[in-house]
């Protein structure tokens, strides 16, 4: 079973918009709403795919219900904490000729409300995946990851972490099963420039010294590189195509690299089909259907 972590999801509202301007009342084209957050990204892409998840996380107020009939709708299985006070957050994302994305703070979580999460987490079993994507919200410390990775280590469980900075350089320490930084995110981590994927191996490499059994580098149109558990380090080319959308599109290859482990368990096949749903999504106005991604994994190239 995988199990992800959001903590602090969304309605994402996407408004496409020919033009703006601050003289008069812009209208929309087409406006489409999304659950958002990266756990919940990763949960859709995994649903999509036909691999059986767990979405874990907090939710207030009228929000919070509409994210959840949403999540129901994507056939993930929602396990979420409803918070007393507050509403999820609204973000909108305005699509132009750039995009806009203007995002919401989120509702308060206290420690009891942590407490009932780690109560949800000691179902986590065995062999079992649990995902902890994303930014961590004003209200909680920012060494949740770190915690929860000490209170649940030594139970077999297997960490996969897409975060950024200190949350992602203190838990490799935890020997994660997976952690996905994109090369900007690898290069803070190292005070570094990372610009080609030779640069992107040397410091995997040195990740994967530092703790993290695989490190699955996304660098946009340049593809992605993995450092594996097995001592390979294998390259992706991305599929080129029109990009319209950059939202989701780092928790698509986290997911696609893990429903390519568990059915395959071949690394390859993994960077392959991570790198394809990763692909499916920036071409998508949301995140990535199961047919579009199929397609994209059969022209998707491994260099090595």
């Amino acid at each position: 079973m995988i199990y992800t972590v959001t903590f602090n999801p969304s309605v994402d509202y996407i408004m496409n918009v020919n033009s703006l301007s601050s003289k008069d009342v812009n209208r929309a084209q087409s406006t489409t709403f999304y659950a958002g957050g990266k756990g919940i990204n990763v949960s859709a892409v995994l649903s999509e795919l036909g691999v059986k998840n767990k979405a874990l996380g907090f939710l207030a107020g009228f929000s919070g219900k509409q994210i959840e009939n949403m999540i129901h709708a994507e056939n993930t299985e929602p396990d979420f904490i409803y918070l007393t006070s507050g509403c999820s957050r609204i973000n909108v994302k305005i699509r132009t000729d750039k995009e806009i994305d203007i995002n919401a703070d989120g509702p308060e979580i206290g420690q009891q409300d942590i407490n009932r999460l780690y109560k949800k987490l000691e179902n986590v079993k065995t062999g079992d995946y649990l995902v902890l994507a994303g930014s961590v919200p004003a209200s909680l410390p920012d060494n949740i990851y770190e915690t929860i990775m000490k209170k649940f280590s030594g139970k077999g469980i297997r960490f996969v972490v897409d975060a950024a900075g200190s949350l992602l350089k203190n838990v490799l320490k935890y020997k994660p099963f997976l952690v996905k930084p994109n090369q900007y995110e690898l290069g803070e981590v190292f005070s570094a420039d990372i610009k080609t994927a030779e640069d992107a191996v040397k410091y995997a490499v040195i990740m994967q010294n530092m703790g993290a059994k695989n490190v699955l580098v996304s660098m946009g149109a340049d593809g992605a590189v993995l450092a594996a558990e097995n001592g390979t380090v294998y390259t992706a080319k991305a599929v080129q195509g029109q990009a319209v959308n950059t939202v989701g599109c780092g928790d698509s290859m986290v997911a696609g690299f893990l429903a390519g482990i568990i059915c395959k368990n071949d690394y390859k096949y993994a960077l392959r089909l991570g790198t394809a749903c990763a692909a499916a999504t920036a071409f998508s106005e949301g995140i990535a259907e199961k047919n579009q991604i199929e397609n994209i994994c059969k022209k998707t190239q491994l260099l090595s």
